[in-house]
């Protein structure tokens, strides 16, 4: 008997979604998705980077069950205490607190970052930039060298002056990251825009009677997301270092939360002597930082056929 839709087995859904006529959309989607996630199969210091982000993910909403203590609550009887001490596996900081804990439950300030960043710089770079890029003229000249001048200034620096003018709080900081994070995705997404902009589909659907908001929307924009998220992925590293560099300097997040950054402020002074103080969060953003990286490269290699061919 024919199958009209995939079945349990196996090899009818490997069949149905690697068919080379899809009949519909969705099928033609997930087909690309199953292809993309066998790719990423092959490369095994991309699911290393991706089982660390999942990792992050997980101890972030699993913080209050990973966690051995409180993460705010002082006990200055065991401060300071080495790795290993009875019921504080990591050691604890100069208040006594755990630092497990206070790492687990830095995972989610972390993760907060990246999240909102991800939902505001890319957006905002995206529409930039195809906006740039299908219009052109003069509204495509004053995008890109606005985008010129933010790029003009480095990012850390750049993410002071605003954190400086707003004030100090994790808000405040994700703000003056996301202002800062956006030139990039601008860029990636005006040079796809110029690729397509003359290709004979968005010729047939401006023939159509299509508007240039539907096309921009409708056909530009998803031509550039690969692109834009392995951009994205990239730069979860950075967004991370900015982050925990403002609250080390005390710009973000402020005490008693257990940010990264801020945690590595504060036992810069025992580094000598209680090292693991500012090391345990040091390494917690080295790892993840490194996972960020290597997913990224892996998508690159899956997303960019330019980039699988060499």
């Amino acid at each position: 008997m024919a199958l009209s839709s995939p079945t349990l087995l196996p090899g009818a859904w490997r069949g149905w979604l690697t068919t080379a006529t899809p009949r519909s959309r969705r099928q033609a989607w997930l087909g690309q998705a199953y292809l993309a996630w066998l790719a990423l199969l092959r490369n095994p210091l991309a699911l290393f980077g991706l089982l660390i982000v999942l990792a992050l993910v997980l101890a972030a909403a699993a913080a209050p069950l990973l966690a051995s203590h409180d993460p705010l609550a002082q006990d200055l009887g065991n401060r300071l205490q080495p790795p290993g001490s009875p019921g504080h596996w990591l050691g604890t900081d100069e208040f006594g607190r755990d630092l497990w804990s206070r790492v687990v439950h830095g995972a989610r300030v972390t993760l907060y970052i990246v999240l909102l960043v991800v939902v505001t710089a890319p957006v905002f770079g995206l529409a930039v930039g195809t906006a740039a890029g299908y219009f052109g003229g003069a509204l495509g000249v004053l995008l890109m060298r606005l985008t010129d001048i933010f790029l003009a200034f480095p990012r850390l620096i750049l993410a002071l002056a605003f954190v400086a003018a707003l004030g100090p709080g994790i808000e405040n900081a994700v703000l003056a990251i996301a202002l800062t994070a956006w030139p990039p995705y601008a860029r990636v997404a005006r040079a796809e825009t110029l690729t397509v902009r003359r290709s004979d589909y968005i010729a047939a659907a401006r023939l159509q009677g299509a508007g240039s908001w539907r096309i921009v929307t409708g056909h530009v924009m998803p031509m550039c997301l690969s692109s834009v998220i392995v951009r994205i992925t990239l730069d979860m590293a950075g967004i991370i270092l900015v982050a925990a560099g403002l609250g080390f300097l005390g710009l973000g997040a402020q005490p008693p939360l257990p940010e990264w950054g801020l945690m590595i402020s504060s036992g810069r002074k025992f580094l000598f002597d209680q090292w693991w103080v500012a090391t345990v969060p040091g390494l917690a953003i080295f790892i993840v930082s490194l996972g960020f990286n290597l997913l990224g490269d892996g998508l690159r290699d899956v997303l960019d056929p330019r980039s699988a061919g060499r």
